[in-house]
């Protein structure tokens, strides 16, 4: 790093050796901006960047470097308190492994890295104290079709400096039960992606409904974070219908007219004028961001009563783990 860069980024930063496939940071989501066409963005796998945030001892509003696929290489130029969580993309500290969901001290100097693949698509870093971003309407997700937010709106590129807010070595206690996070439910891997019947769920054929929660479906090679495009059996309305455009939200599964759905995700568009057959559950979400194109996932309905009593008890597994931490 140059005498340029070095008084630029001070001494708390990280330096950029080696940039990953798509590395960028997110946090919970820019909200409060989608009547203006706005999206939100944030953490594809909002599960993940909460629990290594909470291991680290941030909020969850902090960003994480949501590491995709091929991870970076960065050299670290102060000590600091880190955590990965999500997909298992084989992370090292020198070489050394770096366990998933456990916080490690890097020490000044040395370079945390990346692997192969392992399982999953998506792992989070966090630094404790944070990284030292400008935010963009109230958020430093990084919006790349947009060119805002994270780092002057871009993925990761070599020789980037990324400035640390206030880094720390401290390893936060956490209760035994922290231990019970993890990118993905206790459920088995290929079990069901869960489902409430969406606006339009009547309108659609018997066929489909049975299609639907009764097929498999390929993740397209087009997918990515806007939207998973699912190549299978089609779902055809019962009747032609014609929607005016209306708010969507991520999980949002819409149906075009070649009747082969297409799940929002976190860079969705604001509005969608396609019929909806359903809505990804919202403690789900990570499981399907986790998925790769090239594989097959399957639904189920489940009532929205249910989904809610899910989200309601995360969310309290969570401030539960935060509280114990504080």
């Amino acid at each position: 790093m140059s005498d340029a860069m070095q008084a630029r980024a001070g001494a708390a930063a990280i330096e950029v050796l080696k940039p990953g496939a798509l590395s960028t940071f997110q946090d919970l989501g820019r909200h409060g901006f989608q009547q203006l066409g706005v999206p939100a963005n944030g953490a594809m796998d909002e599960r993940a960047h909460r629990l290594a945030n909470a291991l680290v001892g941030n909020a969850a509003s902090c960003a994480t470097l949501e590491v995709t696929l091929m991870g970076p290489a960065l050299r670290f130029h102060t000590a600091a308190t880190v955590a990965v969580c999500g997909a298992d993309l084989e992370a090292t500290i020198d070489g050394e492994p770096l366990p998933s969901a456990q916080a490690r001290v890097v020490p000044a100097g040395a370079t945390l890295a990346f692997g192969k693949r392992r399982r999953g698509l998506r792992a989070y870093l966090a630094v404790g104290g944070g990284f030292a971003l400008e935010a963009v309407m109230g958020s430093h997700s990084t919006f790349v079709r947009g060119g805002y937010g994270g780092v002057q709106g871009k993925p990761l590129r070599k020789g980037d400096v990324i400035a640390l807010r206030a880094p720390h070595t401290r390893l936060p206690v956490l209760p035994s039960g922290g231990s019970l996070f993890s990118s993905e439910p206790e459920s088995a891997p290929d079990a069901p992606i869960r489902v409430v019947a969406g606006r339009e769920w009547r309108h659609f054929h018997a066929d489909a409904h049975a299609a639907f929660t009764g097929g498999a479906f390929r993740i397209g090679a087009r997918s990515d974070r806007m939207g998973y495009r699912l190549e299978g059996p089609a779902l055809p309305l019962g009747a032609p219908l014609e929607l005016q455009s209306e708010a969507v939200g991520f999980g949002t599964i819409q149906v075009p007219p070649d009747g082969q759905p297409i799940v929002l995700m976190a860079d969705r568009q604001t509005t969608g004028g396609y019929p909806k057959i359903g809505h990804v559950i919202a403690v789900d979400l990570p499981r399907l961001a986790q998925r790769m194109p090239g594989e097959t996932v399957r639904f189920a309905l489940v009532e929205l009563a249910y989904a809610q009593r899910l989200a309601l008890l995360q969310d309290a597994a969570f401030a539960a783990l935060e509280a114990a931490r504080d």
